[in-house]
């Protein structure tokens, strides 16, 4: 990259160093046996060509000529050789230089350096060793100070580094300059291959043939005296997105970062008058020209590295100023507003998923932050608070106003109401699509799981963690956007979403055509998706409402009952709650539409776990600890992901679909009075594999329509669809359509199904797929294309073949993946539905998508055509 964007440079007539690229074609050709006499030649025939261009010689006479050279590549990864200057000093040429440059110190020094820079790329030696022969020689010598001052001191020393090194090497430095330029590109050549690089490249997924470039260019001196100088230029204010010319600059001669400020933070270059401006030695009107002209080329805020070497000025490098999310969104937006950049091309500026950084709250870290675990990041942003280890311990504190950190193995979905108050989840085990990362992302707090080497104490009253023990009250901090797990109370910095981040999602909302919805249960849940920008709710788990308090205890009494007539008994006193949560999320979405899936899990979920739990409820409901148990027993399962769940128990136990429709009903009809504007509820039969389970809970729910109308004398508008992840659904999704308003596609469970892969065990072997390159990514993340997705499409084209209006859409947590929604914009899908804090992502990755598939069309000229509904 950096030969590349010289020649960038070059080609817009800009100040650059003279000099030249050895390409990656060359890494290739040189392999692992060394240069080649090929690429030897072309690197002396450049040199050749470079002392024409510059009056100066390879171990020339009088003004000899002195190269850098840089490795670069396509992408930046540790490892790869370090830059090493003045190439072509010798004990000749260090002479010559001092008398030309007349500053002896200088050259010397800069002897100094290349022989620590060779031998440490060449021979691996650490400059560190140098400062002993530095030091004995100092004590010979009866020199004062860091360095010698005389001449014959000078000579003394760089006599005692080379014999150093010929001790240490085996080898003597070379004194022919040509043959320190094959050793180093040779040696930067290899660097490619430490472990240091191969390792980076393994995690990253960078080719191993891609290989690396080196740049060789004359010595700029940058380093000497008031004239010079090293410096890095921005042309724009970054905090305010404004075109003007930032950065700093060091002086030469002045002590390694010197930083003297020659850009003031102001609104134009005339205003840098004064001994600020004076101090710059070189020409800041040419500078600012410069970088104007990089930002015009680059179409994007411009960041330049130059020095000054003797008041004559030099660019380096440019590349995109590195800017934080904020100062991105505003740059974006502030180029438009200048008609810099199209709305698409703004748009296309920004990761959708780095929004994550301006929703949540940061740490901000210190010397004293002390990581003592690290898990995988399941839900962004950071949290401090209690240690906790249940859900009824976060409550207590809550009701105390005292903030709390949920620690728990895993979660299960009696904790929901417990994570609803803490301010995050911290799990030793499970992966980022466990129970406790979707429910975390759902409702918006941190969390990390898969945290292996926390933990917990058998009796559950502790965490040990890198050998320390944290009880109940401790204080800890989690980072759910690093997997970080601190000890104590870190300081966080909350967001703040500007007037940019608002434009920015106008600016998407325009781009886009699938509408983006939010997966919501809880009057919080909604109101923050509304905030973010949701056009409703494209997931209401009602399960989620049955875990708290005396909804937990009716549910329990529900499912113990021996009949139908106590399960309707008790289904009677859980229907006024139902109604009563579904009235308030009808009014917080204002006319937007809300699907409520049916009642999902199996009902052993609902049932006490533990001795002491199964004594509780048996005391509550007035029934023996042996009636629980033995009603435990028979629910069971061997595999409860493919059991008696969804729309199976809808079949089996119909009175519970009754309650749930009569109060989506009752609901929606007070909502609509009270708002004056009709309420359509969209009611999702889940786990269909059958056109005939459909149609008989179908039945039910418009038979529940009709009494509801016919009791309160008022129409109502309804839609009753499906959640569409079973493979066979999707087969069969011709004859399902045909009973079906809508189709959501649950890409969680159709996941899970299409590979066989369980969720929340997935965990323990994915790292393993992905390390060794079996899975590029978590399928659960981000949407496998090639197989769930093959089959999505083909459930859409069956679905529109039989009703070509059928509203489509996904609800899983792929729902708010840019990678995944750019395919489902190719797929036609009307909406997505993600978590609310996703809603921003979802919004802009989706107009990402369309902008691209557009153009995509319009560069193929292709007649081919889909839904736009």
């Amino acid at each position: 990259m950096k030969g590349s964007n010289l020649a960038v440079l070059a080609a817009l007539d800009l100040p650059v160093p003279p000099g030249f690229t050895i390409s990656t074609s060359a890494w290739r050709e040189a392999g692992t046996a060394g240069l080649p006499p090929a690429v030897r030649n072309e690197i002396l025939s450049s040199v050749e060509w470079l002392e024409g261009v510059t009056g100066r010689m390879f171990d020339g006479a009088d003004r000899p000529l002195l190269l850098a050279v840089r490795t670069g590549a396509r992408h930046a990864m540790p490892g790869l050789a370090d830059t090493v200057l003045d190439v072509g000093l010798n004990s000749r040429t260090v002479e010559r230089l001092a008398r030309e440059l007349g500053d002896l110190g200088f050259a010397f020094r800069s002897y100094r350096r290349f022989i620590e820079s060779y031998c440490a790329l060449v021979h691996g030696l650490d400059p560190g060793e140098f400062d002993d022969v530095t030091d004995r020689e100092r004590d010979r010598a009866g020199w004062v100070g860091s360095e010698p001052h005389s001449i014959v001191d000078w000579r003394a020393l760089v006599v005692a580094y080379l014999e150093f090194v010929e001790n240490e090497c085996g080898a003597s430095l070379p004194q022919t300059p040509l043959q320190q330029l094959y050793d180093v590109v040779e040696a930067a050549f290899a660097s490619w291959r430490n472990p240091v690089a191969r390792a980076f490249r393994m995690v990253h997924g960078i080719a191993e043939n891609a290989g690396l470039a080196v740049t060789v260019h004359a010595m700029i001196f940058n380093e000497r005296g008031e004239k010079s100088g090293t410096g890095r230029a921005v042309s724009r204010d970054l905090k305010s997105g404004e075109p003007r010319l930032t950065g700093e600059f060091t002086l030469g001669g002045r002590g390694i970062g010197e930083a003297i400020g020659i850009f003031p933070d102001t609104l134009n270059l005339a205003e840098l008058a004064g001994d600020g401006r004076e101090r710059f030695p070189g020409d800041l009107a040419a500078l600012s020209d410069y970088v104007r002209r990089v930002e015009q080329h680059l179409g994007d805020a411009a960041e330049i590295d130059f020095m000054v070497g003797d008041g004559e000025l030099f660019l380096l490098q440019s590349r995109p100023a590195k800017r934080a999310v904020g100062e991105a969104v505003r740059i974006a937006v502030e180029m438009t507003r200048e008609n810099v950049l199209t709305e698409e091309e703004a748009l296309l500026r920004i990761d959708p998923a780095s929004l994550d950084e301006l929703l949540h709250p940061t740490i901000e870290r210190s010397e004293e932050t002390h990581v003592l675990a690290r898990g995988m990041p399941a839900s962004p942003g950071a949290a401090t608070g209690a240690i906790v280890f249940t859900a009824e311990q976060a409550i207590a504190l809550a009701a105390e106003g005292r903030r709390s950190i949920l620690v728990r193995n895993e979660t299960i979905p009696e904790d929901v109401h417990g994570m609803h108050v803490t301010e995050g989840v911290l799990t030793i085990r499970g992966g980022t699509t466990s129970h406790a990362a979707v429910v975390a992302r759902g409702i918006g707090k941190p969390c990390v799981t898969g945290a292996g080497s926390l933990r917990i104490t058998q009796d559950g009253k502790a965490l040990i963690a890198a050998g320390r023990t944290f009880e109940f009250g401790d204080a800890l901090t989690i980072d759910g956007t690093t997997g970080d797990v601190i000890a104590g109370t870190a300081r966080l910095r909350r967001p703040t979403l500007t007037g940019d981040f608002a434009t920015l999602m106008s600016m998407a909302d325009r781009a886009r055509r699938m509408r983006v919805r939010t997966n919501a249960e809880t009057p919080a849940e909604a109101r923050a998706a509304r905030a973010f920008g949701a056009e409703g709710i494209g997931l209401c788990r009602t399960e989620h409402m049955f875990f708290e308090g005396e909804r937990i205890r009716v549910m329990r009494e529900m499912i113990m009952a021996s009949d139908e007539e106590g399960r309707r008994s008790a289904l009677d006193r859980l229907l006024p709650i139902q109604r009563s949560d579904f009235i308030e999320l009808f009014e917080i979405m204002a006319g937007l539409p809300v699907m409520i899936r049916l009642l999902d899990p199996p009902l052993h979920e609902f049932l006490p776990k533990g001795e002491q739990e199964i004594a509780d409820t048996a005391q509550t409901l007035g029934i023996t600890e042996a009636v629980v148990a033995e009603r435990l027993q028979s629910l069971q399962e061997f595999n409860p992901m493919l059991g008696h769940r969804g729309c199976r128990l809808a079949v089996s136990h119909p009175e519970i679909v009754e309650m749930q429709a009569r109060a989506i009903f009752e609901a929606a009809l007070e909502a609509g009075q009270r708002k004056g504007k009709a309420v359509v509820p969209e009611i999702m039969v889940p786990l269909v594999g059958l056109r005939k389970e459909l149609d008989f809970v179908k039945a039910r729910v418009d038979e529940i329509a009709e009494l509801v109308m016919a009791e309160q004398g008022r129409s109502l508008t309804y839609l009753v669809g499906t959640m569409i992840e079973l493979p066979r659904a999707i087969v069969r999704a011709d004859s399902i359509a045909e009973a079906a308003d809508f189709f959501s596609f649950g890409t969680n469970d159709l996941t899970q199904t299409v590979y066989g892969i369980s969720r929340d065990d997935a965990a323990n072997f994915l790292s393993t797929y992905q390390r060794l390159g079996i899975m590029d990514r978590d399928p659960f993340q981000s949407l496998d294309v090639e197989g769930v997705g093959q089959l999505i499409a083909l459930g859409v084209e069956r679905a529109r073949r039989t009703k070509p209006d059928i509203s489509l859409g996904v609800c899983g947590e792929q729902g708010g993946d840019p990678t995944s929604i750019a395919f489902f914009e190719e797929t036609g899908l009307d909406y997505v539905s993600c978590s609310p804090y996703r809603v921003p992502i979802a919004r802009l990755a989706a107009a990402q998508a369309a902008i691209r598939f557009e153009r995509a069309m319009r560069a193929a000229s292709s007649p081919k055509t889909r839904s736009r509904s």
